[in-house]
């Protein structure tokens, strides 16, 4: 018997039935009094002797304690059945709950009933002079909805398809007392009663359908359960569900990855993956894969839009793969691209030697890298033809002053997947040779205006680049200090460069020129102009020398160990030179 289900009998209905007996009962004794004239005189008299049995049970009550009772699942209930008969006989209770009698007196009984589980109607009699009087009581069990469970079918929905919103109570009695109210925030979303009679069989549960939009994100969902038992004399009780949070996305589309189809072995390169129409897009998870190397992705989200970007670096040569998963909710979306790694270091140059002297062979190689395949094509500047796939690019020529500072470079070309690939390596050339002056950054004759800041201009050539001590009435003039002119600086000047390599003297004659009497202002600003002019390019020649003085100290090995006996044979001649050059 379902403990949702059970009727118990009213104790209207319980009296009425024994009223029916009593009246059935004074019938039978109507039929017989016709049939009592008969008896003999004996009979009569102990006739006589017997009570009347319907005086008997006008003298006498039965009454039970609680005339209603009320009890929750698997509690217990105290009764007490009393009589008003003075001297009572057989008297007890009529049950089928687990029942212990507590305690008794001349009139009355009282019993436990332990572990009440489903409606019962007790029976409580006592009789009284050979003559039976019951008294019925009605027992109602009820259970409080104490777990209410909440479900949501799925909690994460695509939008607009529908999902399930449904509770359930497992253990609630009486239905007929029950409402199930499903909420959406603090809205009430739905509401079902079971008081109808064709729900009593049903479970204490309600589902609803509802349809999802992105304003639906996040939103938490409760079922919340009443137990009204106030018209049976009790309370009111509740019960509530765990909130749980509903969960929108929308993510159709497949990633697209950009990343370059073809990849050099150990280089670094940014690939990306981009996915549209996602939502939340904040909450897209990225993963890619080179292979089974796992990248690690940096995202970004920007509106409907999430991407991500990762930095490679292949090791191995061949056709790989490039993957990009993301993931939302319970979504995954993969996308896959081939690309291809190739091997094409720079080619090789080799100079026999980069700081040749002027006038001897120079010998130039370009090769391609051993690591490169297949073998890559090669051209170095300077060289007429291109080399046979494999074999090295050569090149033989004679420095000259005029090659110092080239620049040589070796090109080699690879075609991969129909790409055509150029890699080039240079190197510059180191031509040495003695110093020289150039009349253009060396002018022999030097006009400059008495009374303006003047610098002796002259700038040798050389490399390494030349030392220059200019000389000027037996001293020696310093070159980096502007000179005001007068008419003593008019004369010859004496100017030496050197350099590991040699020397080589010129002399400058230098004019100071005053300024004539009633010269116009005109002819002034020309002069200053002039004047200006041989300054910028004095500055210039002295900017390009101090370079030189820097370059002078990065010469290789070779340069710097010059023999002892050279050395001190170009002392002599530096010595020579500078005695025979004074003024």
């Amino acid at each position: 018997m379902s403990l949702f289900s059970l009727r118990s009998p009213s104790i209207e209905e319980a009296s009425s039935a024994r009223q029916e007996g009593q009246d059935d009962r004074s019938d039978s004794l109507l039929d017989f009094l016709p049939r009592m004239k008969m008896l003999p005189l004996g009979i009569w008299t102990l006739l006589a002797l017997i009570p009347c049995p319907g005086t008997t049970e006008e003298l006498f009550q039965v009454s039970v304690h609680p005339n209603h009772a009320l009890v929750q699942f698997g509690h217990s209930l105290t009764v007490n059945c009393s009589t008003t008969c003075p001297d009572p006989g057989p008297s007890g209770i009529e049950t089928f709950l687990k029942k212990t009698q507590l305690s008794k007196g001349s009139q009355w009984k009282a019993f436990l009933l332990e572990d009440i589980t489903e409606n019962s109607v007790l029976q409580c009699f006592f009789s009284c002079a050979g003559v039976q009087k019951d008294a019925a009581l009605g027992i109602s069990m009820y259970q409080p909805p104490e777990q209410v469970i909440l479900d949501l079918q799925p909690e994460w929905v695509a939008t607009d398809e529908a999902f399930m919103v449904k509770c359930h109570v497992p253990s609630v009695a009486p239905l007929q007392s029950l409402t199930l109210t499903l909420l959406q925030g603090d809205q009430e979303l739905h509401r079902k009663d079971f008081l109808s009679l064709s729900l009593v069989s049903q479970r204490a549960e309600v589902t609803v359908s509802v349809r999802a939009h992105r304003e639906n994100d996040r939103h938490n969902f409760s079922c919340q359960a009443d137990l009204d038992l106030s018209p049976q004399g009790g309370g009111l009780f509740h019960g509530s569900s765990a909130t749980k949070q509903l969960r929108i996305f929308e993510f159709s589309q497949n990633p697209q990855i950009g990343v370059p189809s073809l990849l050099e072995v150990g280089k670094a390169e940014t690939v990306s993956c981009e996915v549209t129409r996602v939502f939340p897009a904040q909450e897209a998870v990225f993963q890619m894969f080179l292979e089974d190397q796992e990248l690690s992705p940096f995202s970004s989200w920007r509106e409907d839009a999430a991407w991500a970007s990762a930095t490679i670096r292949a090791m191995e040569t061949g056709d790989q793969e490039l993957t990009c998963l993301v993931s939302l909710g319970p979504v995954e979306q993969k996308t896959r691209k081939p690309v291809y790694v190739y091997s094409f270091p720079p080619p090789i140059l080799e100079i026999e030697d980069a700081y040749p002297l002027a006038g001897t062979a120079v010998h130039v190689t370009c090769s391609g890298h051993v690591l490169t395949s297949p073998s890559p094509t090669l051209r170095l500047q300077g060289s007429l033809n291109l080399s046979a796939p494999g074999e090295p690019a050569r090149l033989l020529f004679t420095a000259r002053e005029e090659d110092d500072g080239r620049t040589l470079s070796c090109e080699a070309s690879l075609e991969v997947q129909g790409q055509r690939m150029v890699k080039t390596t240079e190197s510059q050339l180191h031509v040495l040779y003695k110093p020289r002056f150039q009349e253009s950054g060396c002018p022999g004759n030097q006009i400059w205006v008495e009374g303006m800041e003047q610098i002796l201009a002259c700038s040798p050539e050389g490399n390494p680049t030349p030392a220059l001590v200019c000389v000027w009435n037996g001293m020696i003039f310093d070159l980096d200090v502007p000179q005001k002119a007068t008419q003593n600086h008019t004369g010859t000047y004496c100017c030496t460069a050197t350099n590991p390599l040699g020397s080589v003297s010129k002399d400058i004659a230098v004019v100071v020129q005053g300024l004539p009497e009633g010269i116009s202002s005109s002819t002034i600003f020309i002069i200053i102009i002039f004047t200006l002019g041989v300054a910028v390019i004095t500055l210039a020649l002295y900017l390009n020398y101090q370079p030189c003085q820097r370059n002078s100290r990065k010469r290789t090995l070779r340069q710097k160990e010059l023999s002892k006996g050279d050395e001190i044979q170009f002392s002599d001649v530096q010595a020579e030179e500078r005695h025979a050059h004074l003024c």
